[in-house]
């Protein structure tokens, strides 16, 4: 079992910048794929970066790319989603999530989910 906490959330103006923290126990994050997902009101979650079990390889969505970054802290068992330059669009409920994933853009491949932090960006 894996439990993963996300934290680093909250209200900012359009422009502003946000890092997201993800930290895992249970199990290392350096044998899983990991993703950020998000969810706005009335809207289905939706893929914003992933990165692989060893931090080589990262992917974005094309909403976000160029102004997200996921990275991946092994010794200290989080992953990271810094968010610049945001937009009221961006404004969601960001979950983290890993597991034994084929495509790390799919929701339903990945098996452990966080409970979710809540950002607002104000235009």
């Amino acid at each position: 079992q894996v439990q993963l906490a996300e934290s680093g959330g909250g209200l900012v103006q359009a422009g502003g910048s946000l890092r997201l923290s993800c930290v895992a126990s249970g199990r290392t994050l350096a044998t899983y794929a990991t993703g950020w997902f998000r969810q706005a009101p009335g809207k289905e979650r939706e893929f914003v970066a992933a990165i692989t079990y060893s931090g080589g390889t990262t992917f974005y969505a094309d909403s976000v790319k160029g102004r997200f970054t996921i990275s991946k802290d092994i010794p200290n068992n989080t992953v990271y989603l810094q968010a610049n330059a945001l937009k009221p669009e961006d404004t969601a409920v960001y979950y983290c999530s890993t597991g034994r994933v084929g495509s790390v853009r799919r929701l339903d491949e990945y098996q452990y989910w966080g409970q979710g932090t809540q950002v607002t960006v104000s235009s």
